[in-house]
């Protein structure tokens, strides 16, 4: 029989203000897919489509009545046989800007196919096997506040830690850095920054130079996107490494992203599934990479365990020894109780736990 699909809205809450340079987040919205065949009404498989708060392309009024429409147009179709189908049909049936859609009938009809138990991908990772490294995210907010969040991720036994900047005075910024660098060489911590694009291209290089004092091993979008010329420029002058985030957003077609990393030529890429387009949309920018000897490495984008399980054994299908950014699954009060669980800087699914799914 024909697959059916439906939605509903969820309001995820976080446990302190999660500040970054383009706001602060209290709470957050997003959508849980279903996708079954009447058929077999016990196996359902369960999605997520989180846009981010202006920064997916999909962050539109008419979000909600795109994800009904698709719903319905759900209908017609059997239940693919393979991955392969199951993200074929997805390109076929959710349009390139609608990413976090994409990403959630993926993850709901991989789902479906493996029986309803939320393996989305069978490896070493899901089966409880393996883990995956992970850096430790430290939040915007107050110098007391970062510091504190600092020391317990120093204290949880974390090799990576990744900080968010921009928002406070600079110099704030760089004595962190500099706290953590009195205690710990780069052989034992390796710091990793995120700008969110909030460096002006007038003053980006020297505050570059400023931060290579401190031994960072790279540093996400330190500009705002489109500005390629700038930013090719700052890849080839920069002490740090660049990493680019923001950037791929919005680039959907092979060629784009393609003709965005031969121009720009940064060392790395970061890449988050549910905003670039799901899964496939993940795998070329991947290939691409490899290509052109770019390194890259994935992470959540404030999804709920239901995503986040998704793009971590979506993660587990490659040979990553670098942290991965997948260590969000704590920020919420009311988060989906899941298999998933942070030992220090290892995220394990532990397979004989079970999911709390009561809606």
């Amino acid at each position: 029989m024909s697959l059916k699909a439906n939605y509903f809205l969820y309001t995820l809450y976080f446990k302190f203000e999660a500040g970054t340079s383009r706001g602060v987040f209290h709470q957050k919205d997003t959508f849980f897919i279903q996708v079954y065949d009447p058929d077999f009404p016990e196996i359902i498989g369960w999605g997520e489509a989180a846009p981010l708060r202006g920064l997916s392309v999909d962050d539109r009024p008419d979000f909600e009545d795109q994800l009904a429409e698709i719903c319905l147009r759900m209908h017609p179709f059997d239940l693919p046989k393979t991955t392969e189908e199951v993200l074929g049909l997805v390109q076929n049936l959710v349009s390139h800007d609608l990413p976090a859609i994409r990403f959630a009938f993926e993850t709901a009809l991989l789902d479906c196919l493996r029986g309803g138990e939320r393996i989305i991908f069978d490896n070493e990772f899901s089966r409880g096997e393996s883990y995956l490294p992970i850096n430790g995210l430290i939040w915007m907010g107050s110098p007391d506040f970062m510091q504190a969040q600092i020391e317990q991720k120093l204290a949880q036994g974390f090799s990576c830690i990744k900080m968010k900047i921009g928002a406070l005075d600079f110099e704030q910024e760089c004595s962190l850095l500099a706290s953590i660098r009195k205690r710990y060489s780069a052989d034992e911590i390796t710091l990793r920054l995120d700008a969110n694009g909030a460096f002006s291209p007038d003053d980006a290089l020297k505050k570059l130079n400023k931060l290579a004092d401190f031994q960072i091993h790279s540093i996400e979008q330190p500009i705002s996107p489109n500005q390629w010329v700038t930013l090719r420029q700052l890849c080839q002058e920069s002490p740090i490494p660049i990493a680019l985030d923001e950037e791929l957003i919005g680039k959907s077609d092979y060629s784009s992203k393609q003709n965005l990393l031969e121009s720009v030529q940064s060392p790395y890429i970061i890449l988050k599934p549910s905003l670039l387009g799901g899964f496939q949309a993940t795998l070329d920018w991947i290939k691409i990479a490899q290509k052109l000897q770019i390194g890259w490495w994935i992470t959540s984008a404030l999804e709920s365990n239901i995503g986040l399980n998704a793009i971590s054994q979506f993660t587990a299908n490659f040979p990553v020894q670098m942290p991965q950014g997948l260590g969000t699954g704590n920020l919420f009060h009311n988060n989906i109780a899941s298999p998933l669980e942070l030992e220090g800087e290892r995220l394990y699914y532990r397979p004989q736990k079970n999911w709390e799914i009561s809606f």
